[in-house]
C-alpha cells in the first residue's frame, strides 16, 4: 500500500492532526509531505521538526504537484472557499468540524467537489456512523422502541484559556462556544439519530473564561417528528472528568444510556438499552462496550475514497449541512434571545 503525500494546512490544530499521522491510525496511509500557515514561525517550526517542506501561502503549496491530498484546519469561517481553491488545484481535501458557518456554501462546496470527482471528508460528521450510532439503529429496529421522544447529551471540561486575538474570541465566528466547539459533535449525531431539526433555542454564560466568548451553555432542539432534546456545554467544570460526555435518549419503547456515571480511567464507556420487549412486554437490557469516538478522524476511509474516487454520497452531505443549519439557528437564537426556526429543505 502507497502512502499518500498530505499537506497540512493551519498548525495552530494542524500539528495536533500531525502527531496523529505520524503515530496514530493515519500512519498507514498517509506521508506528512509539507506544512503551510500564514504564521512563517509555525511552518519552520513544524518543517523542522517533522520533516516536512515549509509553505508561507495556500497557493504556492498548491501548486506543488507532489501534493496529492490536503488536511485543511483553518477556522471555520472561509473554509469553503479554501476548500474551492485546494479541489480547483486537483487535490482531495481532509477537515474538521465545525465543517464551515454558511450551510449553503457547505452544500455547493461539497456538491462541487463531487461533480469534479474529489473527496472532501471531515471527522465529524465522519463518511462512516462509528459503533454507538451503529448500535443505537440497530437496537432500534431490533426491539421495536418505536418514535424518538427526547434525549440529553452533555460535554463539559475545564478550560482556562486566555484571549489571544483568534477566532475563539470572536462571538460571531465561535457563537455559543463550548456548543460550536464541542457541542458540534453531539449536534452531528443527534440529527442522525433524531432527524431534522425545526427549532433552536440558545442560553449561554459567561462565567471562568479570559476570553470575550461565553463559556457556559446550553442549546434546546425541537425536531420535525417532535421530539426535544437538550445539550450542555461547558469549559468551566473541573471534576476530573476530561470531556466527560453523559448521554440518555428516550424513545417510545425504550432508553440508550451512554456514560452517564462518573467515568473511570481506562475503560471504554458502556451502551446500555433499557426497553420493553415487543412480544411478552417485559423489561430487556442489551449492553455493550463502545468507543465513543464521534471525532475520529476516519483515515482509511478517507485514503479508500481518494485511492478508488469514491465520492460522497448525498445522505453524507445532507448530515453535513444539517449539522450547520442547526448551528446557524443557534446563532442566530444567542443574538435574540428567541427561539429561532432552522431552514428547511430548498
Amino acid at each position: 500500500m502507497e502512502k499518500q503525500n498530505i499537506a497540512i494546512v493551519g498548525l495552530r490544530f494542524g500539528s495536533t492532526v500531525i502527531e496523529e499521522l505520524l503515530q496514530g491510525a493515519g500512519n498507514p496511509y498517509f506521508q506528512v509531505y509539507a506544512v503551510c500557515d500564514l504564521d512563517p514561525s509555525k511552518v519552520d517550526e513544524c518543517a523542522t521538526k517533522y520533516g516536512a517542506k515549509p509553505y508561507y501561502s495556500l497557493a504556492s503549496l498548491l501548486a506543488d504537484p507532489e501534493v496529492q491530498v490536503v488536511g485543511l484546519y483553518t477556522p471555520p469561517a472561509g473554509r469553503a472557499e479554501l476548500i474551492d481553491q485546494i479541489i480547483i488545484s486537483g487535490k482531495d481535501v481532509m477537515t474538521t468540524k465545525p465543517f464551515e458557518l454558511n450551510p449553503q456554501k457547505a452544500l455547493d462546496i461539497l456538491h462541487k467537489a463531487n461533480a469534479m470527482k474529489l473527496v472532501v471528508h471531515m471527522n465529524s460528521p465522519g463518511p462512516a456512523w462509528y459503533d454507538t450510532l451503529n448500535y443505537i439503529t440497530a437496537w432500534r429496529v431490533k426491539y421495536e422502541l418505536g418514535m424518538p421522544i427526547g434525549g440529553r447529551w452533555d460535554i463539559w471540561v475545564n478550560y482556562h484559556e486566555q484571549a489571544d486575538g483568534g477566532w475563539y474570541d470572536d462571538p460571531e465566528k465561535c457563537p455559543v462556544a463550548p456548543i460550536f466547539r464541542l457541542g458540534i459533535y453531539i449536534i452531528n449525531d443527534m440529527a442522525r439519530i433524531f432527524g431534522p431539526v425545526h427549532k433552536v433555542s440558545s442560553m449561554s454564560s459567561r462565567l471562568i473564561t479570559e476570553r470575550p466568548t461565553v463559556d457556559n451553555s446550553q442549546v434546546s432542539l425541537l425536531f420535525r417528528n417532535g421530539a426535544i432534546a437538550n445539550i450542555f456545554g461547558s469549559f468551566c467544570v473541573d471534576d476530573s472528568q476530561r470531556y466527560k460526555s453523559p448521554m440518555i435518549l428516550n424513545f417510545e419503547h425504550g432508553t440508550f444510556y451512554c456514560d452517564v456515571m462518573p467515568t473511570n480511567e481506562g475503560h471504554a464507556n458502556k451502551l446500555l438499552l433499557v426497553a420493553r420487549d415487543p412480544i411478552t412486554r417485559l423489561r430487556v437490557t442489551e449492553e455493550v462496550e463502545v468507543t465513543g469516538d464521534a471525532g475520529r478522524y476516519q483515515w482509511k476511509e478517507f485514503y479508500q475514497s481518494v485511492c478508488d474516487r469514491i465520492m460522497n454520497e448525498e445522505s453524507y452531505i445532507h448530515d453535513v449541512v444539517e449539522g450547520l443549519k442547526i448551528i446557524e439557528a443557534m446563532r442566530r437564537s444567542d443574538r435574540s434571545g428567541r427561539i429561532e426556526l432552522v431552514q428547511e429543505e430548498s
